[in-house]
């Protein structure tokens, strides 16, 4: 079931450079898991099976990305949300930018920039989320529609005054690779 797709997110993680020897460890294990016919997406909420994937997807604007205020994990995060059985990551990241912030997603890059594996905190701690990072393009002079039920709010900053001990532990590689690489140019 979903073979075309398992191929497809194998496709996603294999186009992903390394940033360093984590990253490539990471996806050289996110690889051997796809490989090995585990279940990939999560079938109950809230964590069930306790490892699956998930589409982050930073706006980013310049030197500024959003970061919303989630509510479940207490921390100030990227946009994203959990990939459906059978859903392109790709797609993941276009429907949940629409449910989440009511605009349509434009993608800085259509392959994921970066790959990561974490335990989740917060009230649906203790599972592990497979990330997929995409960028994408965000303005800053748009209007901050998003959704209530998830996020306390919704805030710009500058990638020198991110909150880096009230947000994902990954997210300052992200950061990184994103402004080394000149993609943003």
């Amino acid at each position: 079931m979903h073979t075309s797709i398992r191929k497809d997110t194998r496709r996603e993680v294999e186009s992903i450079i390394p940033l360093d020897d984590l990253e490539r460890v990471t996806r050289d294990e996110v690889l051997h898991w796809i490989d090995s016919g585990a279940d990939l997406w999560r079938i109950e909420k809230p964590a069930t099976p306790d490892r699956h994937l998930v589409s982050y997807f930073p706006l980013i604007d310049g030197d500024y990305l959003l970061l919303v205020d989630h509510i479940n994990a207490g921390l100030w995060l990227p946009t994203g949300g959990h990939i459906e059985p059978g859903e392109h990551p790709r797609a993941t990241v276009l429907r949940e930018v629409t449910e989440e912030l009511s605009i349509q997603g434009e993608f800085l890059r259509e392959h994921p920039v970066l790959v990561t594996s974490t335990v989740t905190v917060g009230k649906t701690a203790g599972h592990t989320d497979v990330s997929l990072w995409y960028a994408l393009r965000g303005r800053r002079t748009m209007e901050l529609v998003y959704d209530r039920s998830e996020f306390r709010s919704a805030r710009w900053f500058h990638k020198d005054d991110i909150p880096w001990e009230h947000t994902d532990p990954q997210l300052h590689r992200f950061v990184r690779k994103v402004y080394a690489d000149g993609m943003l140019m």
